[in-house]
């Protein structure tokens, strides 16, 4: 008979920028395989108004045999469930670590290729009060109860992808994009593949 209970487990996360002068928090989720410390070297260009928060994934593993390279991962179809409200519960409280002086910023959540389910379910199922979801090369988790969840939320989702992402070509491609719209996401494209653009996450966080 397999059982479950609950201890204490030490998280990680990197930072860039200054929390003091910073008028937006962007907390950045990274895709299967890679680390904080890396990731978030990605939005190095944001600027002063920025104070970027890169979460990591509570599973770490070696990316090639048992040795080298160690990368992260935010869940698997193992434990699933139980994984969904570790990673809500723990980023919960990291959101209460960065923002203890309460002070009024903007919050942005962007999930990139596997992060972004973990983005999307935070988002609209955690207690943070974020006022942008970026959904960044990735799938919009299927459990959410979406139809309810964007009522309240309606017009601060945008869905972003590459013309040449390999995860999101031919058909796939054009039905993902097509299900982010009904969703009411703004969806855009760049010329690329599956990473970051930062002129297009520029210009995003600057429509606003």
């Amino acid at each position: 008979m397999l059982h479950e209970f609950t201890s204490e487990k030490t998280f990680r996360y990197a930072t860039s920028g200054e929390l003091s002068t910073a008028h937006t928090i962007i907390y950045v989720l990274h895709g299967y395989g890679q680390l904080a410390e890396f990731f978030i070297r990605k939005f190095a260009n944001l600027g002063e108004g920025f104070f970027v928060v890169a979460p990591e994934g509570m599973h770490r593993f070696y990316l090639n045999g048992t040795s080298g390279r160690v990368g992260a991962s935010w869940m698997t179809k193992e434990a699933r469930e139980t994984d969904i409200s570790d990673n809500i519960h723990w980023l919960n409280e990291l959101d209460k670590r960065i923002d203890a002086d309460k002070q009024q910023r903007r919050k942005i959540i962007l999930g990139f290729s596997q992060g972004g389910a973990t983005a999307a379910r935070w988002f609209y199922k955690g207690n943070i009060l974020a006022d942008q979801l970026i959904m960044w090369a990735s799938v919009f988790p299927p459990d959410l109860a979406i139809e309810k969840e964007l009522k309240t939320n309606e017009g601060n989702g945008v869905f972003v992808v590459g013309k040449d992402d390999s995860y999101f070509q031919g058909i796939d491609g054009l039905l993902a994009i097509d299900y982010f719209v009904q969703l009411g996401f703004t969806t855009i494209t760049f010329d690329g593949g599956h990473d970051l653009d930062e002129n297009t996450l520029v210009n995003i966080l600057s429509s606003e």
